[in-house]
């Protein structure tokens, strides 16, 4: 099998010095994408099964950490990207549904980490997270499996564990470049967040007076900069919004299709809802039932009142535009049709767009598709556009 293996990155190696990307014609292009996705996610899966066999036949711990840092250096990734490659390799073995996918190119090796332990909680739930897999975003995959393993699981239970294994870490890379990771429950994130957006909305609009303006995650930094050095100075004017189904607050979990969750966060427990509710801060937007009909709610204003501004909250927990995961508290709302025309708000024609959706619409002519929810957001030319073959 080495000789095999051999061959194949000859092949390869001489397939990739004749490649000539200028040569793919234009419709060609996405499918080449694709294959060679396939090609990349593959090759790394049958890495990390080598390397994780190579820590299993000495069978000690010092092994298993060598293992990692010949892969590591094999595949030019960090030790921890390595270890988790192992660990996920390992894990594969017993759910030969995700390893055949895996082994075909349908996962890279961090889909395979988050659907392997979804599908471990909820074997249910595989076929609808390989689908997710296939066509959404990771941020997308990471809340359908959140959401899989919730629904199997004591929400407590599970909030407890991720309260224990709450951390923060940095470090400065070889660059010169200081990194920040943190992990924690959804609800304190929730509130880090409703602290920092409005401190990296004031950059953002001190930046807009001044140009040339960056991306919305440079302002996310500098408002976390200004956070870390004011001494946490002033109230949050961002609200935390549950996303809660009466029933399942009542009941104390949720039942198949119903909703417990820190919008835009990820799933959390009744007892966390309840202590936003005892201790008042963050303030509970709404319990929303199934049987509410937001729908038809309308004024005159031009933009949102209250009870429209909760519903949006509900229905975008993130930016309408499929494959976006930009949160609902950096996103504007926007007008399906524009209010100089009609001189009324009406919930059923807003949606939630993130800065960046929201200039393409304005500036370029992009549609979100016609419908609700999470929804494909095409250009002009798209047969989709809900524009097209108007004239």
């Amino acid at each position: 099998m080495c000789e095999e293996l051999e061959d194949l990155r000859a092949g390869f190696s001489s397939f990739a010095r004749d490649f000539d990307i200028e040569a793919l014609a234009p419709e060609s292009l996405a499918g080449a994408l694709e294959a060679l996705g396939a090609v990349e996610k593959t090759a790394a899966l049958l890495g990390a099964m080598v390397a994780a066999r190579l820590g299993r036949l000495a069978g000690t711990v010092a092994a298993r950490k060598q293992a990692a840092r010949e892969l590591a250096r094999t595949s030019g990734t960090s030790l921890k990207e390595a270890a988790r490659a192992l660990a996920t390799a390992g894990v594969l073995a017993s759910q030969p549904v995700l390893d055949a996918a895996a082994r075909s190119g349908g996962l890279s090796r961090p889909q395979a980490e988050i659907v392997s332990g979804a599908a471990a909680a909820n074997p249910a739930a595989t076929a609808s997270l390989l689908a997710a897999a296939r066509s959404g975003t990771m941020s997308e995959l990471a809340y359908l499996a959140a959401q899989a393993k919730a629904a199997v699981s004591d929400p407590e239970t599970m909030r407890q564990e991720v309260r224990r294994g709450r951390s923060l870490s940095s470090y400065t890379d070889a660059s010169g470049t200081w990194h920040l990771h943190a992990k924690g429950l959804p609800e304190d994130g929730a509130r880090v967040m409703a602290a920092l957006q409005p401190l990296a909305d004031r950059a953002f609009e001190e930046a807009w007076a001044k140009g040339p303006r960056e991306g919305a995650a440079a302002y996310l930094f500098d408002g976390l900069v200004s956070l870390a050095t004011s001494g946490g100075g002033g109230k949050a004017t961002t609200e935390v919004v549950f996303r809660v189904d009466a029933e399942a607050f009542f009941r104390g979990y949720p039942l198949d299709g119903e909703v417990l969750e820190v919008a835009g966060f990820g799933p959390t427990s009744a007892e966390a809802v309840a202590d936003v509710l005892e201790h008042g801060s963050p303030f509970l937007k709404a319990i929303i039932t199934k049987g509410k009909d937001v729908a038809g709610v309308v004024h005159l204003g031009r933009r949102p009142n209250a009870y429209q501004q909760t519903a949006l909250d509900w229905m975008y927990p993130t930016c309408a535009a499929k494959g976006c995961g930009v949160r609902s508290a950096s996103c504007e709302t926007d007008h399906r049709e524009p209010w100089a025309s009609t001189h009324f708000t009406l919930l059923e024609l807003l949606d939630r767009l993130c800065r960046e959706h929201h200039r393409l619409k304005t500036d370029e002519g992009w549609s979100l598709v016609e419908g609700k929810g999470k929804r494909p957001f095409v250009p002009p030319s798209d047969p989709r556009h809900p524009r097209a073959g108007r004239g």
